[in-house]
């Protein structure tokens, strides 16, 4: 039986074109190569378009929303120029990571007009308007903001619902990232008013034939498991959606980190390792 082969929907993040990662755009799709990826997404982060939603390394960075979506057309350049140069050793995929904070409606549709993409990762890495994942203190600020964790873990599961609603993202990203500094996340997912909504989405997908991202970069982390939990992955199986691996690198470092455990993992909870490609999204056509 042959084995399955290396592939990343969710990955290729370089210190080129964002500042919470390392080295540059090329060398890492080479590094891709070299550890025998047949394809990979790179899915840079979407600029910000306002200066309150900025990564705290953007601001530290003395970056502005103007710099950041220009900058995103030179990444676009560069990604599309690879694609050509490396087409003979690996497939890029040229995506964008988008964003749910205030007003995102509209503008991902303008990043869509503007840049082109192959396709989108639908990910939530903010709750109103505060990047919870940033640090454990961001984490604490955004359950404050909320009145509690189990109303953090509600609304986020709702902002993503609505983002999957209207956009219909290819991949849907690192769908239970909203553990990410929660100890017994794994008794909060089972509370009623959260699994009816893990529920939810996962029939929304399904609706929609999307990809679900299994993102290894918890496990850099020191996470004990991938996102997608267990207990949430033996509902997507249940469901038959199709779950791809996503490394989620940040650097040179991380390209492939864990890519055969993650197989193994999915291996062992029945999914067919018969990769799905992104299609373009649905908003894209």
């Amino acid at each position: 039986m042959l084995s399955p082969d290396y592939v990343s929907v969710h990955g290729g993040h370089s210190g080129q074109f964002c500042n919470h990662a390392t080295d540059s755009l090329e060398e890492i799709i080479q590094t891709y190569i070299a550890k025998k990826f047949r394809w990979v997404g790179i899915t840079e982060h979407a600029p910000a378009p306002t200066e309150n939603l900025l990564y705290r390394d953007q601001r530290d960075a003395g970056l502005t929303p103007r710099h950041l979506f220009d900058q995103y057309g030179d990444y676009i350049d560069e990604c599309r120029r690879l694609q050509g140069k490396y087409k003979d050793e690996i497939t890029i995929f040229t995506a964008i990571e988008i964003e749910t904070y205030t007003g995102y409606e509209q503008f991902v549709p303008h990043l869509i007009r503007s840049f082109a993409p192959d396709y989108l990762v639908g990910s939530v890495h903010f709750v109103n308007d505060l990047n919870f994942d940033y640090s454990a203190e961001m984490y604490k600020t955004t359950i404050d903001s909320v009145g509690g964790i189990e109303l953090l873990y509600e609304t986020y599961f709702d902002i993503q619902y609505e983002m999957i609603s209207l956009l219909r993202p290819s991949v849907v990203g690192h769908f239970d990232l909203i553990r990410i500094f929660d100890p017994d996340y794994r008794r909060r997912l089972e509370k009623p008013s959260i699994l009816s909504r893990v529920r939810r989405n996962l029939e929304l997908i399904k609706k929609h034939d999307l990809i679900m991202d299994f993102n290894l970069r918890a496990l850099a982390k020191g996470a004990d498991e991938p996102y997608i939990s267990r207990s949430i992955l033996e509902m997507v199986r249940d469901y038959d959606i199709s779950v791809v691996p996503g490394d989620d690198s940040h650097g040179i470092s991380s390209v492939g980190n864990f890519i055969q455990q993650g197989i193994a993992l999915l291996q062992d909870a029945g999914f067919n390792t018969k990769w799905r490609q992104p299609a373009p999204s649905v908003s894209l056509l």
